[in-house]
């Protein structure tokens, strides 16, 4: 029969499960961080993809029109002047033509943005 060694106490099932939650807790936490820390604020126009920076603040009805004409949305950086393809268009839907704050992840290499959330710039 072996003995417990007193350097290395045996954890009985309770234990056992509170150190896994915690430790899955801790995990989702610092997933969700990591997730958040990639996202930016940017500033901008929701534009089309064939008239890009063209549109920057002046075109709604043209963007809207160009978009259902079969173009797709794209997104203008107000301080770059950089157009930014949409991964996901389907988040700026209500805002062809507007001037938007997005928090975005960023391809640089893609030259494109996921949207995570959109408003109406300020």
């Amino acid at each position: 029969m072996m003995k417990a060694d007193s350097k290395f106490p045996i954890l009985n099932g309770g234990q056992v499960k509170r150190i896994v939650a915690v430790l899955l807790a801790m995990f989702s936490f610092a997933a969700v961080a990591a997730s958040a820390a990639d996202s930016t604020s940017i500033n901008g126009w929701i534009s089309d993809s064939m008239c890009g920076a063209k549109h920057a603040g002046s075109g709604a009805a043209c963007v809207k029109k160009c978009i259902d004409g079969g173009m797709t949305a794209v997104f203008v950086d107000e301080a770059k002047k950089a157009v930014w393809t949409i991964d996901n268009p389907e988040a700026v839907k209500a805002f062809y033509g507007d001037h938007v704050t997005i928090m975005a992840t960023a391809d640089a290499d893609k030259k494109s943005v996921h949207v995570d959330s959109i408003t109406a710039a300020k």
